[in-house]
């Protein structure tokens, strides 16, 4: 059994109602052959989440999740941590964070990334800084947002030196929507951090939150997430425009996976 094999049953178990000192037996089993695994994927000195946390990782991914269906796709993009606390509270449908859960919250936020591999600027520097809906404006037809002044004007001036066939496929991220992209991206990596780290900026390390945003090609899917992007004739006409610089080059010092379709504004 792998991480996520192992993760899925942890989310089964919940839906259960099954207590997690239930099943933590099962997994001390397997943990050693999970974080040692050594697939093509992983090495021995990647970080995984810690085994007594899975339960809080998973609740948060689910609260995170519920709170993201209540206030719609769009706004969620924008929401700050507090507002995010009372809608879980206050809604019907959503529980309150527990202290467990808040405990992680904040340790997934304020841990120094570097022994993740990760080594960007620390942009956001509490967890509850919000962003003003004032200084912000929605792209028609994306649900997205763009700070004003230069992303908005940058962004329409790609538009009409490329084209309609890019797109906006993500702009404003509030602290809120980082930590639940990350989180997932962590899930996605079965629980390997280091992985994670590498693909995705950590939730306080994100320039989504002050100005860059991200474009591809129109009906291109996933794979404007992907290397792929810069086969595209989008990215050929994008490398022609002076105005514009990606945030994440190839080897960048950051640690981050080449991002063709990253735009740098701050």
């Amino acid at each position: 059994m792998n991480r996520r094999e192992f993760l899925d049953k942890i989310k089964v178990a919940t839906v259960l109602g099954i207590t997690y000192p239930t099943i933590s037996n099962a997994y001390e089993k397997v943990a050693d052959s999970i974080v040692t695994s050594n697939s093509n994927q992983s090495s021995k000195e990647d970080l995984f989440i810690e085994n007594s946390e899975i339960k809080d990782f998973e609740s948060v991914r689910r609260k995170l999740r519920q709170v993201q269906r209540h206030v719609g796709y769009g706004n969620f993009n924008i929401i700050s941590f507090d507002d995010m606390l009372r809608t879980a509270k206050y809604s019907n449908k959503i529980e309150a964070f527990s202290k467990a859960e808040l405990e992680f919250l904040e340790k997934t936020f304020y841990i120094n990334p570097s022994q993740y591999g990760f080594y960007g600027k620390k942009i956001s520097l509490k967890m509850t800084e919000a962003i003003n809906k004032k200084d912000v404006v929605k792209i028609p037809r994306t649900g997205h947002y763009l700070f004003r002044g230069k992303p908005e004007h940058t962004y329409y001036e790609m538009k009409k030196d490329i084209g309609d066939t890019m797109v906006l496929t993500s702009g404003v991220r509030s602290v809120v929507k980082q930590m639940k992209l990350y989180l997932d991206k962590v899930y996605r990596t079965e629980g390997n951090i280091t992985k994670a780290s590498k693909s995705l900026a950590p939730p306080a390390y994100t320039y989504h939150s002050v100005g860059d945003f991200d474009v591809g090609k129109k009906g291109f899917g996933y794979n404007n997430f992907t290397a792929r992007f810069a086969l595209t004739k989008e990215f050929s006409q994008m490398k022609k425009l002076t105005y514009i610089e990606m945030r994440y080059t190839i080897n960048n010092k950051d640690g981050v996976r080449y991002e063709p379709w990253h735009i740098k504004v701050i």
